[in-house]
C-alpha cells in the first residue's frame, strides 16, 4: 500500500513539474512575441533592412562631387479619403547634400481625419544610407475637411554609400510613403 502512495506522489510531482515547464514556456513565448515587433523595427532602422531609412540628427559634413537621383512615390490606403502626392516627382542631388522636398495632402472627406505614414526606400541596399533629418512621417497628421497641407522631408544620402560594394552601383533611389488612417496602423 505504501508503494502505491509513493508512486502516486511521484506522479503528482512529475505532473506539477511538467505543468510548471509548460507555463514557463508559454510565458517565454508570449514575451518573445511581444518584443518581436520593436526588436524587428530596431533591426531594420539600424541595418536599413527592407528599405528602412536612417534618421540623422544633423547633416553630413561631406558633399561628394557625385550625383544621385531620388524619385518620390505616394500611396493612400483604403479608408483614408485623402489625395496624397509629392510636389516634386524627382530630384538630382550631390551625395551628402541636404535637400528639402514636400509632399501635399488634401482631405477630400467631410470629416476631420488623422493619418500616419509608413515609408521605405528602394533598392533596399540604399535604406542604410538614406538619412532623414526632418519628416512628416515622424508624427501623425490631422487634416480638417477640405484642408490641404504641404509636408516637408529633409534628407541626404550618406557619402559612405560609394564605399559599399553592395550599394555603390545605385544611381537612383525611390522614397515611397503610404498614408493609413490612424486607426488602421
Amino acid at each position: 500500500m505504501s508503494e502505491i502512495l509513493c508512486s502516486q506522489n511521484d506522479n503528482t510531482a512529475k505532473k506539477r513539474k511538467t505543468a510548471l515547464y509548460i507555463l514557463l514556456f508559454g510565458i517565454t513565448m508570449l514575451a518573445i512575441s511581444y518584443a518581436a515587433v520593436p526588436l524587428y523595427d530596431l533591426f531594420c532602422r539600424v541595418t536599413g533592412y527592407g528599405g528602412t531609412t536612417s534618421v540623422a540628427e544633423e547633416a553630413s559634413g561631406v558633399i561628394l562631387d557625385q550625383n544621385i537621383g531620388v524619385r518620390f512615390d505616394s500611396n493612400t490606403a483604403n479608408g483614408l479619403g485623402w489625395n496624397f502626392k509629392p510636389v516634386t516627382k524627382e530630384v538630382d542631388l550631390k551625395i551628402g547634400e541636404v535637400i528639402t522636398i514636400e509632399y501635399e495632402a488634401t482631405n477630400l472627406s467631410n470629416e476631420v481625419s488623422t493619418g500616419t505614414a509608413t515609408f521605405n526606400v528602394s533598392p533596399e541596399a540604399a535604406g542604410y544610407y538614406f538619412n532623414k533629418i526632418e519628416c512628416f512621417c515622424f508624427t501623425e497628421q490631422l487634416l480638417q475637411p477640405g484642408e490641404t497641407v504641404r509636408m516637408p522631408v529633409n534628407f541626404f544620402v550618406d557619402p559612405e554609400i560609394v564605399d559599399d560594394i553592395d550599394a555603390n552601383w545605385i544611381k537612383t533611389i525611390t522614397l515611397s510613403y503610404t498614408f493609413f488612417p490612424k486607426d488602421d496602423v
